[in-house]
């Protein structure tokens, strides 16, 4: 333990890894700030006793602008920090020796910010009192037989969730594990996971993140946490037994609870900017030890920040020390945290090396040749907010992307009625136009209708605009959907007739959602009716908002989520490997998929410009194999899309197509039980109103 006034034995040490790195015996740290070394200053490592004292001890090496040293005596829960000294500078660094800095490579951080003028840059004041520590961390964990499930892509459901929200409301989690990594792991809610059919969990953001200044002095908090500033360490808040390295201990119970359940774990990472801010924001880490390496500068300014994320600043990914940090982290949470893969926010900005977006960048050149990283599940959201942001098809081979071009067709589709069914065609068999010619497969297409960010399926189908005034901005924030993608029924809640023409919606765009070829995202709460009472942008609402409310669920939806999975999961037709080709099969005269109009011919060019309906006919007699190469049942299926009113007319294809067909799932039907019904080649399928019917070739 490290005491005040001791004395600290330091030796050389080594300049990898970078962090605090405990042995058993000592911790080696090594840290990179080139500013230190080419403006003649240095880096001194900051011990703290467990009063809070501080002991300086200067790191007495440095190779290749690597900062490092040997403690003995220092071991796991040890707070730290860095100083940089020196007040030389050139234009663009922003190191002073009053800004106590956290490690980029902590594994785990003490505390968090207290907002003041101690942590901005030029104040002079000392802002140790005011700022987070890191923490050395004891690595050691007992996996035991822990094994990634491996669950094939084009088996995967993903279940979009936040770990606070998922469990804060839940009466059957623990009162002191609700809001953790060890409720999320809890029996109840893995029991949960497990009715509904979902395979992986995407967790949004759970790298230590800041609460935002003007959040906090408004009295709200960065609820989603997409302000990172640890890209190693585990946000402290969600841990139950404190942050002197609690947090990495129950985050990998958490994983491996989750493993041995089935259920992968998917991390969404913010890699493309930082807490910090542009000009004028706070100095906690990257900026104080070299704040022209780590971000994105303008070349004519240094003092002004490129930002690409509309957050103030972007990772400066031409630096070969910032590529080294993410792919650092991205094997750290691989090796030793077990996740299975990671969804990338704003990831158009990390493939940014000059300005454009530029696919073949080093970014993706690293993760394609890492044999650790590039093996597991990787999804890119293909956009950011600069010119030229919006990627959607154009990441490499080896990605998938969510699909925001399949959000708005089918939001179109059912919500506005706009005459898009040739789209609606290539949204429904896995996007083929945007992710086939470079050798992608289905899985390529991450499928939503809803996200965290925008409003959840209960509030798309209730409410025509915003309704953001709890976020302080005079509902300012946020895009209102209205006239574009919004799906709000207008009327009174208390109305029969308005309440069930919702209901049908949002079973018309759940089932179509299930039901697309490609990876079906779900965001958690949208199966239990959660509302957020119009408020599509609760970044700042960590309270009842956001959280999901066990005690109000929509028990008949939850039925309708769950038996519409186990229909996709059961029907290897709805989960096909390859994309659709519209032609014969070897051995077959019969195609994959064919459409027919409602009149029960096969639909020609000219009826996709226009029209309310169309069938698609999957061909399940196609050779399809499973893990152990064993040829899986064969299934045949029909499944009617009527989005127009009133009552419709589907003619069944011919007996060239199927003899007999079940219905095994109608949309008009708000039962828990699952629908009936046969009918014959030829015969008439009656849908009342708009619908999504899906029928199986009866053998």
């Amino acid at each position: 333990m490290i005491r005040a006034g001791a004395s600290v034995r330091v030796w050389p040490g080594r300049p990898y890894p970078l962090g605090a790195t405990w042995d058993g015996a000592g911790t080696n740290v090594a840290v990179f700030s080139e500013a230190a070394a080419v403006t003649g200053g240095s880096v001194v490592l900051c011990l703290f006793d467990e009063d809070g004292a501080e002991i300086r001890v200067p790191l007495p090496e440095c190779v290749g602008y690597v900062w490092h040293g040997y403690l003995p005596d220092v071991g796991p829960g040890t707070r730290y920090g860095f100083r940089v000294l020196g007040e030389e500078r050139r234009p663009g660094d922003l190191h002073e020796p009053t800004k106590l800095l956290l490690d980029p490579y902590a594994r785990a951080v003490s505390g968090s910010v207290r907002w003041g003028d101690s942590v901005l840059p030029g104040s002079g004041i000392d802002a140790a009192p005011d700022v987070g520590r890191s923490v050395v961390v004891n690595p050691w964990f007992d996996w035991g037989s822990d094994r990634r499930p491996g669950t094939p892509w084009h088996r995967t459901v993903l279940y979009e969730a936040h770990v606070k929200g998922l469990t804060m409301r839940h009466p059957g989690v623990p009162a002191e594990l609700r809001g953790t990594y060890l409720g999320l792991c809890s029996p109840p809610v893995i029991e949960h996971l497990h009715r509904l059919g979902v395979t992986a969990v995407e967790l949004m953001p759970v790298h230590q993140f800041v609460h935002d200044r003007r959040l906090v002095e408004m009295g709200l908090r960065n609820y989603w946490g997409y302000n990172s500033i640890g890209f190693f360490a585990p946000h402290n808040a969600y841990a139950v037994g404190g942050d002197r390295g609690a947090q990495v201990q129950e985050f990998k119970v958490m994983v491996k609870t989750l493993h041995e359940a089935g259920v992968e774990v998917i991390l969404d990472v913010v890699y493309n900017h930082t807490a910090e801010g542009g000009a004028g924001g706070p100095v906690l880490s990257f900026k104080g030890l070299d704040n022209r390496a780590y971000y994105r500068l303008d070349p004519e300014d240094p003092d002004r920040y490129v930002d690409y994320t509309g957050t103030g600043n972007s990772l400066n990914m031409r630096h070969p020390h910032v590529l080294q940090l993410i792919m650092d982290s991205l094997r750290y949470w691989v090796t030793e945290m077990h996740v299975d893969g990671f969804r990338f926010d704003l990831a158009a900005t990390l493939a940014r090396e000059l300005h454009d977006v530029d696919r073949l960048s080093a970014f993706f050149d690293l993760i394609q040749q890492d044999p650790v990283v590039g093996q597991v599940k990787l999804i890119a959201e293909p956009w950011d907010v600069g010119e030229g942001g919006y990627q959607v098809g154009n990441f490499p081979p080896g990605w998938s992307e969510w699909n925001g071009r399949y959000r708005d067709n089918v939001r179109d589709l059912w919500c506005l009625g706009r005459p898009v069914l040739g789209e609606f065609a290539a949204r429904l068999t896995g996007s083929s136009d945007l992710y086939e010619e470079d050798g992608r497969r289905p899985h390529a297409s991450i499928n939503f209708v809803t996200a965290h960010d925008g409003f959840t399926l209960a509030d798309l189908v209730a409410y025509e605009h915003k309704q953001n005034w709890a976020n302080g901005e005079d509902n300012r924030d946020g895009t209102d959907d209205n006239r574009s993608t919004n799906c709000g029924v207008e009327g009174p809640t208390d109305d029969p007739a308005v309440r069930a023409r919702r209901e049908r919606l949002r079973r018309n765009l759940m089932a179509t959602l299930v039901l697309s070829q490609g990876v079906p995202m779900l965001t958690a709460g949208d199966e239990t009716g959660r509302t957020q009472m119009g408020n599509n942008n609760a970044y700042a609402q960590d309270n009842e908002v956001s959280w999901l409310d066990w005690e109000s669920v929509d028990t008949a939806f939850l039925a309708f989520c769950r038996r519409l999975v186990a229909l996709r999961r059961s029907h290897p037709a709805l989960q096909r490997r390859r994309f659709l080709t519209g032609e014969p099969a070897p051995g077959d005269l019969r195609p994959d998929v064919a459409w027919f109009h409602p009149s029960g011919r096969l639909m020609g060019p000219d009826d996709w410009s226009g029209g309310a309906s169309v069938a698609m006919w999957l061909n399940g007699e196609l050779e399809e194999t499973d893990k152990r190469g064993e040829a899986v049942r064969d299934d045949t299926l029909l499944v009617v899309v009527h989005v127009g009113g009133g009552e419709h007319q589907q003619v069944l294809p011919t007996r060239e197509w199927g003899e007999q067909w079940a219905v095994v799932l109608d949309t008009a039907s708000g039962s828990e039980d699952a629908p009936a019904g046969r009918h014959g080649a030829g015969g008439v399928l009656r849908l009342d109103g708009p619908s999504v019917v899906v029928l199986e070739l009866v053998r």
